[in-house]
């Protein structure tokens, strides 16, 4: 079977069930090596998933021949830098959300890849997953009829009493909306559509913020970036949605996704998850009832991403994480801080198309 060679460039807290899918799940990669600034990382990633190089350096993985595929797992405001670095280097990227810290950043990105005919991508990969899939083919199917509206919400008081190394969140390049927002605009865009236009409004509640998890407990981080984000989306096909991310809010639950139709109301599960349950109120039933999940990857299936654009650069195919999903939902997070500061309808001008759902796949593991 021909495996697609991977390089994965950091090794931070996300970097676990990346390593741990692409060796034991998804079977047409193969990490080829892993460079991470703290070389002890580079030496344990290497040694506990059998991984044949261990880099000294970037720059060292990107002249490898052999890689075919970077994965970019560095923080969010390295992502412009490394990201394009890779793409000079001939390689095809798969980027962790999000694709850039501005939307000038990511359409370079996407120039540079088409210009030298490379695969660009990213994060977040949860909407091919069983729950946000079955959504879609309920709606696609007219479960809820014409779709005219939705509601998402992410509601938590930020990362420091969790995290071990919250810091960027609240730097350039984080905040709410960056760093979850994805999820949430990734799912929308996938389950309505294109987004036309937006309006927003995003506050900083917090100069600073103390950290309460170790190994940093006690200091204090600097905020500089909006901490709390709403906004209303007017889609191509007509639908209105409300966004709200916030790191400032007290609350008993942190996910809430909607899409309301003309004949029904759909539940959709946490977009930060692969699963969970998909709730249908149509009004001849006068209650929500579960939906049996259709599709398989209900698990964590980080890297599903990385495994279809695999799968795309052997087949030819379009990838469904692709670069021009990313980097409309780019434009569309930093249109809301635009909005905000403008005063201002911002018209979007990033394309965007939905690429197909996914198919059952007859060996789990190969798309």
């Amino acid at each position: 079977m021909e495996k697609v060679k991977i390089g994965i460039l950091g090794l931070g807290a996300i970097s676990g069930i990346y390593l741990k899918n692409l060796t034991e799940l998804f079977r047409e990669v193969e990490i080829r090596g892993v460079y991470d600034l703290v070389p002890e990382k580079t030496e344990a990633a290497k040694s506990e998933y059998g991984i044949p190089r261990g880099y000294a350096s970037m720059e060292e993985m990107l002249q490898d021949p052999q890689i075919q595929i970077v994965l970019n797992l560095t923080r969010p405001f390295e992502h412009y830098e490394t990201t394009r670095a890779a793409l000079l280097a001939g390689k095809h990227v798969y980027s962790e959300k999000p694709l850039a810290a501005t939307y000038e950043e990511g359409r370079e990105l996407m120039i540079l890849a088409r210009e030298r005919n490379l695969l660009l991508g990213g994060a977040p990969d949860t909407f091919l997953g069983a729950g946000i899939q079955t959504c879609r083919r309920l709606i696609d199917s007219g479960f809820i009829g014409r779709p005219v509206g939705a509601s998402a919400r992410m509601i938590c008081h930020g990362h420091e009493s969790w995290h071990p190394a919250p810091e960027f969140y609240y730097q350039y390049g984080g905040g709410p909306m960056m760093d979850m927002g994805p999820y949430y605009l990734t799912a929308l865009v996938n389950l309505l559509g294109r987004v036309n236009g937006l309006t927003g409004m995003a506050t900083k509640s917090f100069e600073t913020r103390t950290i309460t998890s170790n190994p940093h407990y006690g200091e204090t981080i600097k905020v500089e970036v909006p901490t709390h984000v709403n906004g209303i989306l007017e889609f191509e096909n007509g639908a209105v949605a409300t966004i709200t991310t916030t790191f400032d809010v007290y609350y008993d639950s942190s996910a809430s996704l909607e899409i309301y139709g003309t004949k029904g109301t759909l539940r959709v599960p946490d977009p930060n998850g692969f699963d969970g349950p998909v709730m249908l109120l149509r009004p001849e039933d006068g209650a929500f009832r579960e939906i049996p999940l259709t599709f398989d990857y209900r698990e964590n299936s980080r890297g599903l991403g990385l495994a279809d654009m695999a799968k795309a650069l052997l087949t030819g195919r379009d990838m469904r994480a692709g670069g021009e999903q990313t980097l409309h939902v780019l434009e569309i997070m930093t249109a809301l801080e635009k909005s905000s500061r403008e005063r201002k309808f911002i018209t979007l001008e990033s394309s965007y198309t939905r690429k197909s759902a996914m198919c059952d796949d007859a060996i789990r593991g190969i798309l």
